[in-house]
Parts: C-alpha cells; sequence; structure tokens
C-alpha cells in the first residue's frame, strides 16, 4: 500500500482492527463472517479513501463499513430474523458499572477453555490483534497452510459449540481470566522483541497487550494478578524509546540512555506492582513485575542489584517450576552477580534442555560470558550458533558486530 490512502490504511489496521472486528462480531455472532466483512471493508477503504480522502474517523468509518458488510449477508441467508431477539438485548443501554468494549468480549472467546492454549493464542493474534495467517504461522514456527486449517477449525469449534460471545458473568471470571492473562503477556512478549523483520519492536502488538491488560483491570480492578500483569508490561514498556540508537542499532539494558525511560509508565506500573503485593502472596507475574522494577529503580546499569534479581528469579522458578527461560535468566542475572565464569558454571546444566534448543538468548548469553573471559574462539563460535537462530534484523546486525569483534581478537 502507497500514498496517503495506504499510509492512512495501514495506520488504522493497526490501531482499530480488534475493534472494528469486536463490533462486527457483536452482530454477526460469527467470527469467520465478521472476519470477511473486516476485510472488504479495509479492501474498500484503500479504494474510496484514494478518490475521497481519508476520514476524520477512520475507525468509525470501517466498522460502520464492515457492519453494513455484515447485515447485507444476513439478509441475503435470511438470518437476520432468527438473530434479531440477541442483537435486540445486546444493543440495550449497559449500566455504569458494566464494561462494553468489544475487544473484551473479542478475547474471552478467542480464550474459551474449550479451545487449545496454542490455538487460543492463535486466535487472539489473528483476530484481536490482526496479524496475518503468515505472521501468526512464523510464531508458532508451522506452515501457512498448518496455521490458517487450525485458526479455521477454531472458528468452526467456536460455532459450532455455540460458545457465547460475551464477557463471562462474575461466577466464572475469574476462572476464565486465568487463561486470558498468559495469552496477553505472550503478545507482548512477541512484540517486545520481534521474532523476524526490520523492526525491534513491534509497537502494534506491544500496545494492543497494554490496552488488553487495562480493559482487564477495568473489569477486575482488585483482582492482584491483572493488576501484576499490567504492571509488569509498563515497567518493561518503559524502556522501549531506549532500546535502539540513534545510528539504528539495538541497545543492551547496560548501554541505554536511562533519562529516556518512561517515568511515568514506571511510576504506574510500580504502584500496580505495589498494590498487588499488598493484596496477596506474590504470583507469577508480581515476581517478574518486580524484577522489572529493580531495573527500573537503578539509576545507573552498575548500581543494579544483581543480589535481589538472582534472588527474585529464585523465587519465580518455585512459582513457575520447569520453565527454562527462567533458569535461563537467573543463569545469567548470576555471572552478571558474580562474574562470567560463574555465569558459565550456572549455564552449563541448560545446554542439553531441548526445550532451549533453539532458543537463541541461551547461546548468546553463553557467547558475552567467554567474550568477557577473552576465550575468543569459543566467543566466535556461540555467536555463530545465535545467529542461526535468530531472524530479528537489529538483533541479527548486534549479533554481528559482537562476532567480527571476537573474530578480529581471536
Amino acid at each position: 500500500m502507497t500514498g496517503e490512502a495506504g499510509a492512512a490504511v495501514a495506520a488504522a489496521h493497526r490501531r482499530d482492527w480488534a475493534r472494528v472486528l469486536a463490533a462486527t462480531a457483536r452482530l454477526t455472532r460469527d467470527l469467520g463472517l465478521a472476519e470477511e466483512c473486516t476485510q472488504d471493508a479495509y479492501a474498500q477503504a484503500l479504494e474510496v479513501w484514494a478518490r475521497s480522502g481519508v476520514p476524520e474517523r477512520p475507525g468509525a468509518w470501517l466498522t460502520r463499513v464492515a457492519r453494513n458488510r455484515a447485515l447485507d449477508v444476513l439478509r441475503r441467508e435470511s438470518a437476520l430474523r432468527r438473530r434479531l431477539p440477541l442483537l435486540v438485548a445486546d444493543e440495550v443501554a449497559p449500566g455504569p458499572d458494566e464494561v462494553t468494549d468489544d475487544r473484551l468480549r473479542l478475547i474471552f472467546t478467542c480464550c474459551h477453555p474449550a479451545l487449545a492454549r496454542e490455538t487460543q493464542v492463535a486466535l487472539t493474534l489473528r483476530l484481536v490483534c490482526g496479524l496475518s495467517t503468515a505472521e501468526v504461522a512464523r510464531a508458532f514456527l508451522v506452515p501457512e497452510p498448518t496455521m490458517a486449517a487450525r485458526i479455521t477449525r477454531a472458528k468452526r469449534k467456536i460455532a459450532t459449540a455455540r460458545i457465547p460471545y460475551r464477557v463471562p458473568g462474575p461466577d466464572q471470571l475469574g476462572e476464565r481470566v486465568g487463561a486470558v492473562l498468559p495469552v496477553v503477556h505472550l503478545i507482548f512478549t512477541t512484540g517486545h522483541t520481534a521474532a523476524a523483520g526490520d523492526d525491534l519492536i513491534r509497537t502494534d502488538l506491544t500496545g494492543c497487550a497494554i490496552g488488553l491488560a487495562r480493559l482487564l483491570h477495568l473489569l477486575m480492578p482488585a483482582d492482584a494478578e491483572v493488576g501484576a500483569l499490567l504492571a509488569l508490561l509498563l515497567l518493561i514498556d518503559a524502556r522501549s524509546a531506549s532500546r535502539v540508537g540513534a545510528d539504528g542499532r539495538m541497545l543492551l539494558l547496560a548501554d541505554q540512555d536511562r533519562s529516556r525511560w518512561d517515568a511515568g509508565k514506571i511510576a504506574e506500573g510500580t504502584g500496580l506492582l505495589t498494590d498487588a503485593l499488598r493484596r496477596r502472596p506474590p504470583t507469577r507475574y508480581a515476581v517478574e513485575a518486580a524484577i522489572a522494577a529493580v531495573h527500573a529503580e537503578a539509576p545507573r546499569w552498575e548500581q543494579t542489584d544483581w543480589g535481589e534479581i538472582v534472588a527474585l528469579y529464585g523465587v519465580l522458578d518455585r512459582l513457575w517450576p520447569g520453565s527454562p527461560v527462567v533458569r535461563l535468566n537467573r543463569a545469567a542475572a548470576i555471572g552478571l552477580r558474580d562474574g562470567p565464569a560463574a555465569g558459565l558454571t550456572a549455564l552449563d546444566p541448560l545446554l542439553g534442555d531441548p526445550a532451549l534448543a533453539t532458543y537463541a538468548y541461551l547461546s548468546a548469553a553463553r557467547a558475552d560470558f567467554l567474550r568477557r573471559l577473552e576465550r575468543w574462539t569459543e566467543a566466535a563460535s556461540a555467536y555463530e550458533e545465535a545467529l542461526t537462530l535468530t531472524g530479528n534484523h537489529r538483533e541479527r546486525t548486534f549479533l554481528l558486530d559482537r562476532l567480527a569483534e571476537v573474530r578480529g581478537r581471536a
């Protein structure tokens, strides 16, 4: 898409896709039909906006066109009469304490417990975040036709099982939100460091995740785990502006300009974390948020309290047993607290873990410790291994620079 209209459609896709799809799904009660109508609306926008100009409220324009298209289809299928009672009931004015955002309905539908977890994530990425099927397939490391079939089966199951398109009632909300939070977290991590492409961060995904976490917090303000997840996302996202330098190269935490960190997000995240810890014993997201808060509180890299971070990762390992990424992060923190030799020793038990066999950060952590020990040849080999497992352009550039450095010293 080129030109002003193309840029406007692309921006509207990033900003409004979930709202348009969710509003249309509320009308159709059929996710497949709603998705088709939403896609048609975006295609029509590309043509109409190029001819008539971009409307003042693109999201509202797209929603109107998608819903009108859906009504046309329903009329042709003679289904409107059967659906009319549902539509009338759904359009009743909500009470002042009700959360009415259609995106909540959409995400609770995508994360229904009748669906497998990987299906929940795939549907949410496709329908809530607007990723293409190819992008979702890359996130799962499966062929695109496989993912397309998986998403189609999931939408068919939602229809045949008559999974309701609504926010769960108070008696089910606590149980159901437990399935939603990991999906929101995964959306954020998928955007925090893009698996492939030229951009280090996909702000459309991180923004989508933070927006969903805020909606859940609005719905359940007393739920400590919801508040802790929102705190975690805010504390990590506060550093996003400093992760890429003026020359476009990726910057590690040690090299970032901390004056560019978002003080507002840090303050909000710290407040949410404090409240979550006050309400109940710490859970997974609260401990992860506490680790992010330790980084946020350090005015300089050299003043980071690595002892506290190692201890917090120990707590997290007990709360989330069996997570190889937690053990990897704890080992890296040990190396930063006690020195690179200690870090290598802590990493050694993880080298044979099949869950980390394709995880680039294990090789990158080993490479960094070997570089600091001036074991240049071994460091070069570890950087080469990390490169084979990395698809993001900015991460690859960083690793290539480090590889050239150690090769030059070998």
